[in-house]
């Protein structure tokens, strides 16, 4: 059998599978689906907010963990200069256990949605490094220019620093989901608020 004599045959088996399923239109697919509905017996159970008793919250806080003073510098800070902080957290840190929590649920979702979107964002940035650091791979596979071989190790050692980079990002984003849960949790805030 010759390749047009195949792709042929293809082309009838697909069309003839796809006829019947071409034939069943939405109101078909509605009905059926309402003739389903009428033959159960007994609802599903429906779970709404009144349903769910909230979870009593524990008897004593946990206990911040203790900061450890740091090791006095080879040169003293002048007196004149005022004393630095502690650095700010970056965007990829869970949020600091004092920041006050969500109290409703638009705040709730906000927070997880924003929190969600990050490791999103990380995901598909560490997808994109791995897609770069496999065509530099095949490209230093295929080149026989020593110089040019360099200059492409060099660029993938780079993406591959990024890439262990990103996905200790994508730890930390994944525990702050954690933490998000475990602290709707433990405000009783119903499930479906941080989903």
């Amino acid at each position: 059998m010759g390749r047009p004599a195949v792709s042929l045959l293809i082309v009838l088996v697909l069309v003839g599978v796809a006829a019947p399923l071409a034939g069943q239109s939405l109101a078909e697919i509605a009905r059926q689906e309402e003739e389903r509905r009428k033959t159960i017996r007994t609802p599903g159970k429906v779970y709404t907010n009144e349903s769910l008793r909230p979870e009593a919250p524990p008897s004593t806080p946990p206990a911040a963990p203790s900061v450890a003073p740091a090791p006095p510098t080879s040169s003293p800070v002048p007196e004149s200069q005022p004393a630095q902080g502690p650095a700010p957290a970056s965007a990829g840190q869970a949020a600091s256990p004092q920041a006050p929590a969500p109290q409703n649920e638009a705040e709730w979702r906000k927070r997880v949605a924003t929190a969600r979107e990050a490791l999103s964002r990380s995901q598909i940035f560490a997808e994109a490094l791995q897609s770069r650091i496999s065509a530099l791979s095949t490209d230093f596979v295929n080149r026989d220019d020593p110089a040019q071989r360099d200059v492409i190790a060099a660029e993938r050692q780079k993406a591959l620093a990024e890439l262990d980079r990103v996905r200790q990002e994508i730890q930390q984003q994944q525990k702050a989901m954690a933490a998000i849960q475990d602290d709707a949790r433990r405000a009783g805030v119903p499930a479906g608020w941080v989903r």
